[in-house]
């Protein structure tokens, strides 16, 4: 039920029975505001996804709205997926990282890890991130960071995530022109190309890295790219939780040791996706992840919704919605502890009646 994408099955079979902690990092790009880039929750109140993403899996309903995140055709978040596997077999614990939100989820008991950063602006007038200062605190957070599990998922929720991992792909030299999935199973991809022309137009020669993806990134691939670097000197496996955005948060990765001139242990880090990703015939996540120096083990759940007949969740199988708030890494940690395809897709239902 798990499958390999790149790499071997030794890394995922030794996370089997074990216990992990959901990190799920959530940020606001004004990119999303573009009319039409992205299906990544509510027309006009596309800022609120990921607040209401950190509500549903951590408490099972959200509080800054009257109804979980979903699209203008009615494809619920991929969140249920995820809070669905954790009333299952639980996370060790969720904690939440605000790496630049506009609204702070209304939670009590839950750890929120807060870093002064700022939402960043959209990268069609250069995003103006302070990149150095972003990747910084995310190499403190993973040098300084407590664990009570045995590893770490890694998760995302930030809306127009894709068409500004699209762009620092791009602004980095990488092909990665037809790689990157989207929230849409036909994407807008006039709306995208225009956006990300326009943020490739304010990318000089004399950039160096970091003044590069101030200008054409997001938040949560600046951060994580340091906590990843972070983490090179602790004995914490992590699993990337998600798809072709978590893949670029590895390119930036390897730019940066390029720039450095280092190496990377990758022996303890994977990425996991959903089906829907992994078979995505409009992108190549196994094409992106063999663009680094560096091998990476990655794998996704052999998950669809073949057992429902509601009508909503039949559109992840039509290709709307793929991935998102960890989904792929959520299903992976459920398969590997013994929940059934049948087990999650009731759990699922129950949450839409």
């Amino acid at each position: 039920m798990i499958q390999t994408i790149t790499g071997n099955k030794d890394f995922i079979e030794s996370l089997r029975g074990k216990r992990a902690s959901f990190l799920l990092c959530m940020s606001n790009t004004a990119t999303a505001n573009t009319p039409g880039i992205t299906q990544a929750g509510i027309p006009g109140m596309l800022h609120l996804t990921p607040t209401l993403d950190a509500e549903f899996i951590s408490i099972g309903e959200v509080r800054s709205l009257g109804t979980i995140a979903e699209t203008p055709k009615g494809v619920p978040t991929p969140a249920l997926l995820t809070r669905a596997v954790h009333l299952l077999h639980p996370f060790r614990e969720i904690e939440l990282l605000n790496l630049g939100l506009e609204i702070t989820p209304k939670l009590e008991h839950f750890k929120v890890h807060t870093f002064s950063i700022a939402p960043s602006g959209s990268i069609e007038q250069g995003a103006s991130i302070p990149a150095a200062e972003v990747f910084e605190k995310g190499v403190a957070f993973a040098q300084n960071l407590v664990l009570q599990s045995d590893y770490i998922i890694l998760a995302e929720s930030v809306p127009a995530g894709t068409t500004t991992a699209l762009a620092t792909a791009l602004a980095l030299g990488y092909d990665a022109r037809d790689k990157f999935s989207s929230s849409f199973k036909n994407a807008p991809e006039g709306i995208k190309q225009r956006v990300i022309d326009q943020a490739l137009s304010h990318v000089n020669e004399s950039d160096d890295l970091f003044e590069i993806l101030a200008k054409v990134g997001d938040n949560m691939l600046i951060f994580n790219a340091g906590l990843l670097l972070g983490l090179q000197n602790r004995d914490i496996p992590i699993v990337l939780a998600g798809g072709t955005q978590m893949a670029c948060v590895l390119l930036v990765v390897n730019r940066i040791l390029q720039m450095m001139e280092g190496e990377l242990d990758s022996s303890k880090i994977a990425l996991c996706t959903t089906k829907w990703v992994a078979e995505d015939a409009h992108s190549d996540i196994k094409g992106l992840l063999e663009m680094n120096d560096f091998s990476i083990n990655a794998y996704y759940a052999d998950f669809d919704f073949s057992l429902t007949a509601h009508p909503a969740l039949k559109l992840y199988d039509e290709g709307e919605a793929k991935e998102g708030v960890g989904a792929g890494g959520a299903l992976v940690y459920a398969l590997l502890n013994g929940i059934t395809k049948e087990q999650i897709t009731r759990k699922v239902e129950s949450f839409l009646r």
